[in-house]
């Protein structure tokens, strides 16, 4: 075993320290375990590697993120590439009923006056995140690449091997459920019809 240089050993209980958190922007991101897991590791190998490129011009868990979303993107083309089981089953159940036969809606979703100020707080980020949860992995995968990612339409059809047009109606139905999932768990509309029925 080599010995480290102080400055070395400090720079690795640096990285070991932002471990949880990138495994928990790999996991919501890739929702396996074990490709998030491949993700951060392959993420802080290439951190070592790079020591001498991170000057500190930025924040280390910005450089970290940084590098884990190419290492995501990795992970994802090679997950494109494999064969699947079968297509992923999506269920507009859930969607139907939020609209008349001529596509307007029942009833106008509310807007959401503390949606600003919710942004900031970790219990809405929790919220955000069992939403996140909920949706199917080929929805909330296209969601995040677009929304978290800032991938734009092409690379997402690229790299998943969609049509553009697939790709919208995967981003519709993310939105709208994340929509139903907060106005339900977060901004009260379920509480208070949970209230009215008791």
């Amino acid at each position: 075993m080599t010995d480290l240089r102080p400055e070395q050993a400090d720079f690795r209980a640096q990285l070991e320290r932002q471990r949880p958190y990138l495994l928990r922007f790999a996991a919501l991101q890739l929702r396996d375990p074990n490709a998030a897991e491949d993700a951060v590791q392959e993420t802080l190998l290439a951190a070592l590697a790079g020591e001498a490129k991170f000057a500190g011009r930025s924040n280390l868990r910005t450089w970290l993120t940084g590098i884990l979303k190419h290492k995501i993107v990795d992970s994802i083309r090679r997950a494109a590439r494999e064969p699947s089981a079968g297509a992923e089953p999506e269920n507009d159940a859930d969607f139907d009923q939020l609209f008349r036969a001529n596509g307007h809606w029942q009833e106008r979703p509310e807007a959401w006056q503390e949606a600003q100020g919710a942004l900031e707080q970790k219990q809405f980020l929790g919220v955000l995140e069992q939403c996140l949860a909920r949706l199917p992995a080929k929805t909330a995968r296209v969601f995040m690449l677009r929304e978290h990612m800032g991938l734009d339409t092409g690379e997402i059809c690229k790299e998943l091997r969609i049509t553009p047009t697939h790709c919208w109606v995967l981003l519709y139905r993310a939105r709208m459920a994340l929509r139903l999932c907060l106005d339900e768990r977060w901004f009260g509309r379920g509480r208070d019809k949970a209230a009215r029925t008791r």
